[in-house]
């Protein structure tokens, strides 16, 4: 009887051994899965993490692209802005040109000043259409937005104090922007 009870005291501490081994196992495999899952997050997120730098870093030098290239753009608008301007006004230079070389072999005076006049005339037209307007100075109250004052006189009456007596030099407006100021002689 005692070798049966040995045996199957022996079967029974080799039963609990298997168990506390297959326990054992399973909670190593249990701990192997977790640092698997743990493993398999932490790449996830690193891989996350270079995908949204990646296209940070993209954006970024998409974005100083852009701007080099616009500052580049605007550059080149300065630059060669005033072409067409200068294009156009290329006329009325020759026109003067030619109304030069005229009054040196003319004896017509007044076909002279008819030819002046019509050069001074498309000047004038070739500033309108560019926006290119006169101040008005003719009986004007005087205005320190569009006047400069050179000097100040005596009023002749009284109606004509603070008022413009005199223009020593035009002032110009470009789309309703002064972009000089008309030099003015003002009774005081």
């Amino acid at each position: 009887m005692n070798k049966t009870k040995k045996d199957s005291q022996k079967a029974a501490s080799e039963s609990t051994e298997e168990m506390l081994e297959k326990e054992a196992q399973e909670a190593q495999n249990q701990e192997v899965q977790e640092e698997t899952k743990e493993v398999s997050e932490l790449d996830e997120l690193k891989a996350k993490y270079e995908q949204l730098n990646d296209t940070y870093l993209r954006s970024r030098a998409e974005f100083e692209n852009y701007r080099k290239r616009t500052l580049a753009e605007k550059a080149e608008l300065i630059k060669n802005g005033g072409e067409k301007v200068l294009t156009n006004i290329l006329g009325v230079i020759d026109d003067f040109e030619r109304g030069l070389d005229a009054m040196e072999k003319a004896e017509d005076l007044a076909a002279v000043k008819e030819g002046m006049t019509l050069v001074y005339n498309k000047l004038q037209s070739f500033l309108k259409q560019n926006g290119v307007a006169a101040i008005d100075t003719t009986d004007q109250v005087f205005d320190t937005d569009l006047h400069e004052a050179i000097t100040m006189i005596p009023a002749p009456d009284e109606s004509m104090k603070g008022k413009v007596v005199d223009c020593v030099q035009k002032g110009y407006f470009l789309n309703d922007k002064v972009i000089r100021f008309a030099k003015v002689v003002v009774a005081n």
